[in-house]
């Protein structure tokens, strides 16, 4: 199938934080130039062309914010290597500015929120200029075990740059597809279990899952507190590196991140090209058999570059505990969605209608024709029945949970072993989008890091039949640092991104004669 062409920009299609930084110390451009060359990408491969359909709402005073702080390095005062930055935001993180915040639900448009996020004050006062908000799948996925990746009732449907009638996996399925395709030079997605890895790896960007607790999450519409977490989206481990070092902090409103006090650090010093020399990795080859002959010889290769940079790779068959994850995970994060939704609400949503997950819940049946044309919402509905947070299902199922992920599992493997990391494929590629059937592909590593809350970070390791896929790196609480360096060594030494070609469908292979 032929490929689009959308219009390019040279300032910023590629272009990385410290490059950009350089030009604008140079005079060879400045922050009001990057947001128009943003807003005109936008326009030409997000609204037309492509029509990606990857950013909800464009920040109508990013230009003025952006000459405010042109003024200001002129004035001598850079704030730091964000200043002057666009950043898009996934639509489910509070900003007190003319944008909504709705997660993609049209039950929450024109529900203002009263006060930026912790994280978008972070990045205010870092000099980023907050562009836009990006499209997700509604309610961050948890709406119904059958749905459809990237789309909202609000928002519609994100196609993945690489093939379009493939999907951008979610659910922050806008900002990975916005940073791929260059329409922000970074973004800010949300995870719960594969929402930033996941559509990072299919839409061959980096994604940096952090520790729960070193990124706040007060003002980001919850699913689960003991899950829950923002994080970094960059076409680089260096500007994944530059964003978690802004984000990343405590914050009195989270409680969570009291827990990171000396944790969060400047990433960037992390960035070594040595990183992963004297490593110990443990290969999960339980999560190569998941995915296609072409994506586990492509991370085959990834593991050549691996010990070619003086890692030690040691065979792994399973993750103890993994298989059993599931079941406790589901009524984590039922019991925590009806009681965070709430709380959310009352805070961020004064002026909305609906004070609790009984009220969305009827909202989207009022509504059903345009909210629920695919599939419906029989997550919420779950946990709508369910009891509080003192009850005993949930805390049963709370301590199996990490016990099975933390103690029983990635700490016990990391420990038996004497390994730094794990490391596997990050997903399967990108599927077909079926409204008909929902999304049938997606299996991932990813779940035992997200439950025990641990970091986890993908890096592009290349295409397959023009698909990007992803090798993961997890590692237990609070090794950010180490992780980083690990992927950046990869990163360049294989240099395996490419980036989107805008084709209309996965080329197909010539019919044998």
């Amino acid at each position: 199938m032929a490929a689009h062409s959308p219009s390019t920009n040279a300032a910023i299609v590629e272009a990385g934080i410290a490059g950009l930084q350089e030009a604008m110390l140079g005079g060879r451009t400045d922050s009001r130039s990057l947001v128009a060359a943003c807003l005109d990408r936008i326009d030409a491969i997000d609204r037309h062309g492509p029509c990606l359909n990857a950013v909800i709402e464009i920040n109508p005073d990013a230009i003025d914010i952006a000459r405010g702080l042109d003024a200001e390095r002129q004035a001598g005062r850079v704030r730091g290597p964000l200043h002057g930055i666009p950043v898009l935001l996934k639509d489910n993180i509070a900003s007190a500015d003319k944008m909504e915040t709705t997660a993609g639900s049209l039950a929450l448009v024109g529900a203002r929120a009263p006060r930026d996020a912790f994280l978008v004050e972070r990045l205010r006062a870092a000099g980023a200029v907050i562009l836009g908000k990006t499209n997700l799948s509604e309610w961050a996925n948890c709406r119904s075990p059958r749905t459809v990746s990237g789309w909202s009732s609000r928002g519609g449907l994100t196609r993945n740059p690489y093939a379009l009638d493939r999907s951008a996996s979610g659910s922050s399925s806008g900002s990975a597809v916005a940073v791929a395709a260059s329409l922000a030079v970074v973004a800010v997605g949300t995870e719960t279990d594969g929402s930033i890895i996941s559509p990072s790896a299919v839409n061959g960007i980096v994604g940096i899952k952090p520790t729960v607790g070193l990124v706040s999450r007060d003002g980001v519409v919850p699913v689960s507190h003991s899950q829950d977490t923002p994080g970094p989206m960059a076409r680089t481990v260096a500007d994944a590196a530059a964003l978690l070092s802004v984000l990343a902090g405590r914050d009195a409103r989270d409680p969570a991140t009291l827990a990171a006090d000396g944790q969060a650090q400047d990433y960037t010093l992390c960035l070594r090209t040595d990183g992963l020399r004297g490593r110990r990795l443990g290969v999960l080859r339980s999560h190569f058999g998941a995915r296609n002959d072409l994506v586990s010889a492509r991370i085959e290769d990834a593991l050549k570059v691996l010990r070619e940079q003086g890692a030690t790779l040691v065979e792994l068959p399973e993750l103890p505990g993994e298989a059993g994850l599931g079941a406790h995970e589901s009524v984590v994060l039922r019991h925590e969605l009806k009681a965070g939704l709430a709380a959310y609400l009352a805070e961020f949503a004064p002026g909305s209608p609906h004070r609790s997950l009984a009220d969305i819940i009827a909202f989207n049946d009022r509504h059903r024709e345009r909210v629920m044309p695919y599939f419906g919402q029989d997550t919420l509905r779950r946990a709508q029945a369910c009891g509080g947070l003192d009850s005993a299902p949930y805390l049963e199922a709370l301590a199996q949970a990490r016990r099975l992920a933390r103690e029983d599992g990635i700490d016990r493997v990391l420990r038996e072993h004497e390994l730094d990391a794990l490391v596997a494929p990050s997903a399967s590629p990108a599927w077909l989008t079926d409204f008909v059937r929902g999304d049938f592909g997606g299996a991932g590593f990813g779940s035992a890091a997200a439950v025990a809350g641990y970091p986890h970070i993908t890096v592009p390791a290349g295409l397959v039949c023009g698909l990007p896929c992803g090798l993961s790196f997890a590692a237990t609480a609070w090794r950010e640092a180490d992780l980083i360096a690990m992927a950046y060594a990869y990163e360049q030494a294989s240099l395996a991104r490419r980036p989107p070609a805008y084709a209309a469908s996965v080329p197909r292979p010539a019919t044998p004669r």
